[in-house]
């Protein structure tokens, strides 16, 4: 792997070079997300000899729609390829076992704050902040690669707080160059609404553009034909969320996994960093 990581592909999953620890590490509970519980630590009982996904092809039939949703964003690779050399924790001592696991949640981290830098870099109206988002960028990469010791004492929490400065005064000013449309609908450009409780809102056609919808939670929330061009939607909560023809062109801080965990439809329009989910055409 290069030293510095700069091309979002490096930060999305690569199963094929991962050892399952998503499979293994993390825990979850009997839900619609999940079809049984798992402590974590604890291997899933699909996940078969070779760390691949016995029912990779029907995880939303079987009732495994948690995991169709999830990217470790480059997490798992990184853990076992480099943290620990390609050793599997399969066929080493408990104890690594065990750190191997306490680290992959600590590396997801900070892999998903390196797609938010990346993604900031490439953001021309944030062009004044890009020295410092590339310092971060390069900080928050030798942090990957630490010893597994050094990881598990790690304050993630103070990182992703340094880091976040920065993701904020990005938003901003990406934002106040915008152009947003507004319809006279009362939302539009430039709106704040960090943190709102949008769950089942019917948005239906709103103009959101250029808004901040950094942290809001939009459980099941109907955003048809809305308009989201140029809105921050950096950690929102878009489960259930409908966005079918909904314009989402030059949306910032969108991940995979929070458009996987949304319905949408062949007239959604996306931003470049991500790709349509397959479930979208192919039915949940």
């Amino acid at each position: 792997m290069p030293d510095q990581i700069t091309d979002p592909s490096d930060l999305r999953g690569d199963c094929a070079q991962c050892f399952g620890l998503c499979c293994v590490a993390l825990p979850f509970a009997r839900s619609s997300d999940f079809a049984l519980t798992k402590p974590a630590g604890k291997a899933c009982p699909n996940l078969r000899g070779d760390h691949r996904c016995g029912i990779h092809a029907d995880l939303r039939q079987k009732g495994f729609t948690g995991c169709t949703v999830y990217d470790c964003f480059g997490a798992g690779q990184k853990v076992s390829q480099v943290t620990f050399g390609g050793q599997d924790w399969r066929t080493g001592p408990q104890e690594r076992a065990r750190r191997m696991f306490d680290v992959f949640p600590v590396v997801r981290q900070l892999h998903e704050l390196l797609w938010y830098l990346t993604e900031a870099l490439g953001l021309p109206a944030a062009r004044s902040v890009h020295p410092e988002l590339r310092q971060a960028l390069e900080k928050t990469e030798r942090l990957t690669r630490q010893t597994p010791e050094e990881l598990a004492a790690l304050d993630v929490a103070a990182h992703r707080q340094e880091v976040n400065v920065l993701l904020l005064r990005t938003s901003e000013l990406v934002r106040a160059a915008g152009t947003g449309k507004g319809n006279g609908k009362g939302n539009g450009k430039g709106k704040d609404r960090r943190g709102a409780d949008l769950v089942g809102a019917r948005l239906r056609g709103a103009d959101l553009s250029g808004a901040s919808l950094r942290g809001a939670c939009l459980i099941a929330a109907d955003l048809t034909g809305a308009d989201l061009t140029g809105a921050d939607l950096i950690g929102a909560d878009l489960r259930d969320t409908d966005l079918t023809d909904a314009d989402l062109t030059g949306a910032f801080f969108l991940t995979q996994p929070q458009l996987n965990a949304a319905r949408g439809s062949a007239g959604t329009r996306l931003p470049e960093s991500v790709t349509r989910p397959a479930h979208w055409t192919a039915g949940r």
